[in-house]
């Protein structure tokens, strides 16, 4: 019996869910490989929400342990040192909310914004991202997401249509049944970054980890 995080010390009383590691995924006609990480909506510390992520060996990728209640306006994405990787920042607008992303701790030229879609026309689009701050007039969008994070079945795709990443269920193995807060993130790295990846899942649960899309 495996665990979902097998190589990682963990706090809680729930710490033990019998799970297969994903396997790491060819692309076809190619030997660039997927990454496959499964991602845990759940902090390693005690009292404290979060995801915690890890890989196809099992072990400690990403964390966030600061996604508390009442503080959502700023979270923060750490590896599994505990180093700061992105700061995600909510910015309150008119016609909706949007989320800067910034590398480390900085919060000066974000890298790029988020923004849930309101577009009633084409309810299949969750968010854009856009490059660089969202004020900018050159809103070039670079990903664009798809699908339903409440059925955690979402694609992301890039300017160019090209899928870069996915959110998928995690496959129950041996009558193990999970449920919406173990899944699958798959990556395409050469097409994005694997934490800003992460970051676009953090996102989505801000958007509608309570609604039903």
């Amino acid at each position: 019996m495996t665990k979902v995080y097998p190589n990682a010390s963990f706090t809680g009383s729930d710490a033990i869910i019998s799970e297969r590691p994903p396997p790491k995924l060819l692309v076809a006609a190619d030997t660039r490989e997927e990454t496959v990480l499964t991602v845990w909506k759940k902090s390693l510390l005690f009292n404290c929400n979060g995801f915690t992520v890890f890989d196809g060996k099992g072990d400690l990728v990403f964390r966030v342990d600061n996604y508390m209640e009442g503080n959502k306006g700023e979270i923060l994405l750490m590896d599994a040192t505990g180093k700061p990787l992105l700061t995600i920042r909510r910015k309150k607008m008119i016609l909706g909310d949007n989320w800067l992303v910034y590398e480390g701790e900085t919060l000066v030229n974000p890298r790029f914004s988020v923004r849930k879609s309101v577009n009633i026309l084409n309810n299949k689009c969750l968010a854009s991202v856009i490059s660089g701050n969202s004020n900018n007039r050159n809103n070039n969008i670079v990903y664009e997401i798809g699908g339903s994070y409440s059925q955690r079945c979402c694609a992301v795709f890039d300017d160019q249509r090209r899928l870069v990443a996915e959110i998928k269920r995690k496959v129950a193995v041996r009558g193990v049944a999970f449920g919406t807060d173990v899944f699958r993130l798959i990556i395409r790295p050469d097409n994005i970054r694997t934490e800003f990846a992460m970051a676009l899942v953090i996102l989505l649960d801000q958007m509608f980890g309570s609604s039903r899309r």
